[in-house]
């Protein structure tokens, strides 16, 4: 059995909607086992009612509102907190949770704890590629500024995630930056760009924000400020073009039957770019899986979280980025 600990407090929806995931997870996955943290009258009923399903039971919420460092190091029975600290103590083997971004990371960071050797954490989201093929991108947000060698870290495990989960056996490796030309880019990127090509971490080139859903590359790096503001337009750009089409529905009878014949295909795109197909992004980096849902989540995005949760632990990743790391020092 694979054990995920579900934290269903902190999100902006009420606790109900993420049982709902965690009640679909598992029925879809016989292996799976769910420690569920939260309130004690959210919690304990769930899993009296559901036989793979046990109570981790805690008094204290972080809030979205909350500083994420303060929240964590005063609330010490807060649900991520004790979820975290749960998969340390070995009670779990990965963690999902769409409470507060800075909450998770800080909580996963110092509960769960980080492979040896990694100096940062990253967020991480597979995109899907026009070509066919699907491409890792982090920091999405993790971490704002970072050295080069961090940089190379990140594309070290980027690697190993598109290796382990992706099937690709030599992953390719791009920096985001302003243009294809290895002379483009800010002063940070130029480093960037130097410690990477020195890196024996796979470096192809740079790559644009035009290849972030073209499939050129398998893997691609920047910095958390700079891919969270890519990750923020690609999601922008997606809800903007079903917007329009949503309005232009309404212009006359023929439109409206062409987007009903092209709502499920759209669906899935929006799923595609918001990360529900995987139910959030994955924290490389850490000594187990750890995905954060979005704080606006979905049942089917709990379930789609919790059981992509039990497939990376099963897929041995952070064993496989300890190794990439470990060869690379």
């Amino acid at each position: 059995m694979t054990t995920i600990c579900v934290d269903v407090m902190g999100a902006d929806k009420e606790p109900a909607v993420l049982l709902e995931g965690v009640a679909a997870a598992l029925e879809g996955d016989p292996e799976l086992e769910a420690l569920v943290a939260g309130d004690a009258s959210v919690v304990e009923p769930f899993c009296a009612a559901h036989a793979r399903a046990r109570a981790l039971v805690t008094t204290e919420v972080i809030a979205m509102s909350e500083h994420p460092a303060s929240a964590v190091r005063k609330k010490r029975d807060a649900s991520i907190v004790r979820a975290a600290a749960a998969v340390r103590a070995g009670e779990a083997d990965g963690l999902f949770s769409a409470g507060s971004t800075g909450a998770v990371l800080t909580a996963a960071t110092f509960g769960v704890g980080r492979v040896r050797g990694i100096k940062r954490p990253a967020l991480s989201l597979s995109f899907p590629g026009t070509s066919g093929r699907s491409t890792v991108f982090l920091d999405m947000g993790a971490n704002a500024d970072v050295k080069p060698d961090v940089i190379v870290q990140f594309a070290q495990m980027g690697r190993a995630y598109a290796r382990t989960v992706l099937g690709v056996d030599e992953p390719r490796v791009g920096l985001l930056t302003n243009g294809s030309e290895e002379t483009k880019g800010s002063e940070m990127a130029l480093a960037y760009h130097e410690a990477l090509a020195a890196g024996n971490c796979g470096f192809s080139g740079n790559a644009e924000g035009t290849d972030l859903l073209a499939g050129t590359f398998d893997v691609i790096v920047a910095d958390g400020f700079t891919g969270n503001v890519a990750l923020k337009s690609v999601e922008g750009t997606g809800k903007f073009m079903i917007g329009r089409l949503k309005a232009a529905m309404g212009e006359s009878l023929s439109h409206k039957i062409g987007m009903a014949l092209l709502k499920d295909p759209l669906k899935k795109m929006a799923s595609d770019l918001s990360g529900d197909e995987y139910g959030g992004a994955i924290l490389l980096g850490l000594r187990a899986p750890v995905v954060k849902g979005h704080g606006a989540t979905s049942a089917r995005a709990v379930c789609q979280g919790t059981l992509f949760a039990a497939s990376l632990a099963r897929s041995g990743l952070c064993a496989q980025i300890a190794d990439a790391c470990e060869i690379a020092r």
